[in-house]
């Protein structure tokens, strides 16, 4: 199993930037989609971002579309989310996650698609 280790949160204001990261280790995630959520407090984890392993494509929920921009450094072990024009509603904890089956051919969509999950970083965006 794949563990997972995300940074980078912290405070901004509206209009600013973030990049989280998230370190893996225990093995390679060269061979794995990987994916953000993030969860508000009284809100279901949904889903943020996903980059599947055998193409480099990624997705982006509706709501980030233009803003954020996830990569990935398999030399690393690292996957990234640059968050950028960051808005109060983007105020979350965000998770980064891996595919529950190595060398899947799908795209990360849902919870039901992981098998691993970071422990999150918080992420507070004042008005």
């Amino acid at each position: 199993q794949v563990q997972l280790v995300e940074s980078g949160g912290g405070l901004v204001q509206a209009g600013g930037s973030l990049r989280l990261s998230c370190a893996a280790s225990g093995r390679s995630i060269g061979n794995y989609n990987m994916a953000w959520f993030r969860q508000a407090p009284g809100k279901e984890r949904e889903f943020v971002a996903s980059i599947r392993w055998n193409s480099g494509s990624t997705y982006y929920a509706d709501p980030v579309k233009g803003r954020f921009t996830m990569s990935r450094d398999n030399a690393k072990n690292t996957v990234y989310l640059q968050m950028n024009s960051l808005k109060p509603e983007d105020t979350a904890a965000y998770y980064c996650a891996a595919d529950r089956t190595p060398g899947r051919i799908a795209i990360i969509s849902t919870t039901r698609d992981i098998g691993s999950w970071g422990q999150g970083t918080q992420v507070t965006v004042s008005s």
